[in-house]
């Protein structure tokens, strides 16, 4: 009881009032949260060393931040706690009951609870294990400076999600990688602030003008890559199955129930990805507590595991199509290939599983939403046990497959060498395409013309 009451008088940002926010509100308060997500972005940690954040790229992409800035944290004590509640709710742990309301709320309010306390760990561990090294008499410091920071990220989150389009996770991790997408292409400002053609598209015509075919090669196809990526998962996000329902109420009106192929969507690929990261991120912090000796989890150099656990999981650095062009490939890159795979393939069906089970998108759930809406399916007697039966038959294959879809075309691209990584880039294309799907579907009719049209309305 006392937990119950500690989770309702949890600090929380207000519901609206109205049933239906209009498109011009959700669109300005998404706005207004990527623009401080961005501000937030770029303002330092006062009191850091500098030294301390060039590990941290690669684990800044998936987790949907800037390091070094005040939102170092970013989604991952999100994530994490998402994580470890749908865990502990999937092995019966914890027994809470997702298909009723009073039992969702109360997941929601342990997951902010837990989210919380990530954010105080985290903060700790980064500054104490020396992942963000602050100056001398400045740890305090830096450890308040990153709490604030992580609060404001979860309230930022929810405030997307009750004002805005999405959730404030999907919105962060999109629009960080969005953004250093557009530097990989066109980066025209070197490190010294002088000229530097860094972009891909500015080192693909440089090396046409010298004749050097290797380094355009290495420039264009990472693009290549990219843009079949985004074909393909386009084309495949098109694909689903359409249950046909009929209307109890009016004779002869049906109507078909699509269930996505992508039937979890991004979400298993991004707790994936978190995982991974967290891994990363846990063994290079205990690398640096014992003075540079790698443990189990992996050793690291430069920033990138060399063995390990993490190393495993990983994939290969350089990526195999630019190892094979510049002839410095080795045969550990197969097996570590092959793992990376199984590890996306396997953790994303998992995930999946989980996802569906938690958010209200498992067989159950489906059944009641199709008897509240008034629908059965033609030629089986109205009771949701047998179209809980029915629905099973293709929800739980949509799961499977969809789940190892999604780790597999992310995995591969990560091997391939997409820009930004192939799971960041594989990320943003499904927010993205789900985001706009979303704003098509609630707000075709009230959103301007010329938006309408950008969006497929």
């Amino acid at each position: 009881m006392a937990l119950r009451d500690l989770l309702h008088n949890l600090p929380e940002v207000e519901s609206p009032t109205e049933k239906k926010l209009s498109f011009n509100v959700k669109l300005k308060w998404t706005f207004i949260i990527l623009t401080s997500f961005f501000v937030l972005a770029n303002i330092p940690l006062f009191g850091l060393l500098p030294s301390a954040l060039e590990r941290f790229e690669y684990l800044a992409i998936l987790l949907g931040t800037s390091f070094g800035s005040i939102i170092s944290l970013g989604i991952g004590p999100i994530v994490m706690a998402s994580i470890i509640l749908q865990l502990l709710v999937g092995v019966k742990i914890l027994d809470i009951d997702l298909h009723t309301d009073e039992g969702k709320k109360f997941f929601q309010g342990l997951q902010k609870l837990l989210a919380f306390a990530f954010v105080i760990f985290e903060a700790i561990v980064y500054v104490l294990m020396r992942g963000l090294a602050p100056a001398p008499g400045m740890t305090l410091i830096v450890i308040v400076q990153l709490c604030v920071g992580g609060f404001l990220i979860i309230f930022m989150d929810e405030v997307v999600q009750k004002w805005g389009f999405g959730s404030g996770v999907s919105l962060f991790i999109a629009g960080g990688i969005a953004w250093r997408l557009f530097a990989q292409l066109f980066q025209f400002i070197g490190t010294q602030g002088g000229f530097e053609a860094s972009g891909k598209i500015l080192v693909f015509i440089s090396s046409l003008i010298a004749s050097d075919p290797t380094g355009a090669g290495l420039a264009l196809f990472p693009i290549i890559v990219t843009v079949v990526l985004f074909f393909i998962v386009v084309y495949a996000q098109g694909l689903k199955v359409e249950i046909p329902v009929s209307f109890d109420r009016v004779r002869g009106y049906g109507v078909r129930w699509p269930l996505a192929f992508f039937y979890a969507g991004v979400i298993p690929v991004i707790l994936v990805s978190a995982l991974a990261a967290n891994f990363q991120l846990v063994g290079s912090l205990l690398q640096n507590a014992r003075d540079g000796a790698p443990t189990i989890l992996g050793g690291f150099l430069n920033g990138h595991p060399v063995s390990g656990l993490a190393f495993w999981i990983h994939y290969p650095t350089p990526s195999l199509v630019e190892s094979l062009l510049t002839n410095s490939f080795v045969l550990r890159s197969i097996p570590q290939s092959i793992f990376h795979v199984l590890f996306y393939v396997v953790f994303s069906i998992i995930f999946a599983f989980f996802w569906v089970t938690t958010s209200g998108m498992d067989a159950s759930s489906q059944a009641k939403n199709i008897m509240s809406s008034g629908f059965n399916i033609p030629g089986f007697r109205r009771d949701e046990r047998v179209l809980e039966t029915i629905l099973k038959r293709y929800i739980t294959p949509l799961t499977i497959m969809g789940g190892a879809a999604i780790g597999l075309l992310a995995s591969l691209a990560n091997l391939l060498g997409a820009l930004v990584g192939g799971t960041a880039i594989l990320l943003v294309i499904m927010v993205l395409y789900q985001l706009s799907q979303n704003i098509t579907q609630q707000h075709a009719v009230d959103m301007h013309p010329a938006l309408r049209g950008m969006f497929g309305g």
